[in-house]
């Protein structure tokens, strides 16, 4: 069983057809690969390549070996003393092994018409993924801590232009507000009263008492939710993020559950779950080959 069709399921789908493995995914159709408006740092898209059609060519490549891919959402995983019961709205499943491929959820910002600036990639979540676009240009990042601070002195990779919005509770601390202050980095420390999405590419901000800044890309550095609850309810240890640990071969503390992709600590990276779902997939082939 594979569960979640992101770019870490779909290669472990892939895989597991072309070792004529007998599995079943299921996706609920929540990757966030389908947000991304255009990918320019995945290998072999020299133009970039968008996140729907990605999945799309993933899927198809897949089912062309033979994978059934099924729609739905599985709501309990059940360690057996072989194998697992996996349990969706709909169907029971009897599974050896469990590849949970379920990504993380982005804590969005409170921004009116969020999906729309994500789309015409106004807003964006993933500075590594796409930070190279924008050179030269003037960019907001929305945080509440120490993590997100540290994104935005990271942009400056890219940007002389560069503003830490700073919307959490607790005051920066003086060493932090230094650090920014020397990495060239702005910050506002107000709460946003209102948002605008404008057609030419530019986000502008109210920060109230008349004050108005403007951007022409805003990055969410509000961190992720890792989609972790069915590896809790089997019993998979996580580390202090929240995430699946996993060992060289991508399987978590339980014995036959393995985990690839965003779930997992690392990078947020399509071509990083990718391989991850390669090597859980390679692995449950051996281990199933040889009776483990």
């Amino acid at each position: 069983m594979v569960i979640g069709a992101g770019p870490a399921g779909l290669t472990a789908a892939i895989y597991l057809a072309r070792f004529r493995r007998n599995f079943v995914v299921i996706e609920s159709g929540g990757s966030r690969a389908a947000w991304i408006p255009r990918s320019h740092n995945h290998p072999g898209f020299p133009d970039g390549v968008n996140g729907k059609v990605l999945l799309s060519r993933m899927r198809k490549q897949a089912e062309k070996y033979g994978a059934d891919i099924r729609s739905g959402r599985v709501e309990t995983l059940t360690p057996l003393k072989s194998g697992f019961r996996i349990e969706t709205e709909n169907e029971t499943f009897r599974s050896r092994t469990v590849i949970l491929a379920t990504g993380v959820i982005d804590n969005a910002p409170n921004i009116p018409g969020l999906e729309r600036g994500v789309e015409k990639g106004l807003v964006r979540i993933c500075p590594i993924c796409d930070g190279y676009e924008v050179i030269g240009c003037r960019v907001g990042v929305i945080g509440k801590d120490d993590h997100c601070a540290r994104e935005a002195i990271f942009i400056r990779t890219w940007s002389d232009d560069v503003t830490f919005i700073h919307v959490g509770k607790d005051p920066l601390p003086k060493t932090l507000a230094a650090d920014l202050k020397k990495a060239g980095v702005d910050v506002i420390d107000s709460a946003i009263q209102a948002v605008e999405i404008r057609r030419r590419k530019i986000t502008a901000f109210d920060f109230g008492e008349d004050e108005k800044r403007s951007f022409d890309v805003v990055y969410s550095a509000l961190g992720v939710t890792p989609r972790a609850q069915l590896a809790v309810q089997a019993g998979a240890k996580l580390d202090d993020s929240g995430r699946l640990v996993v060992g060289d071969h991508q399987e978590t503390s339980v014995p036959g559950l393995y985990a690839a992709g965003d779930v997992v600590r690392g990078l947020n990276q399509i071509s990083t779950a990718e391989g991850e779902g390669a090597i859980a997939a390679t692995d449950v082939h051996n281990r199933l080959r040889e009776g483990r």
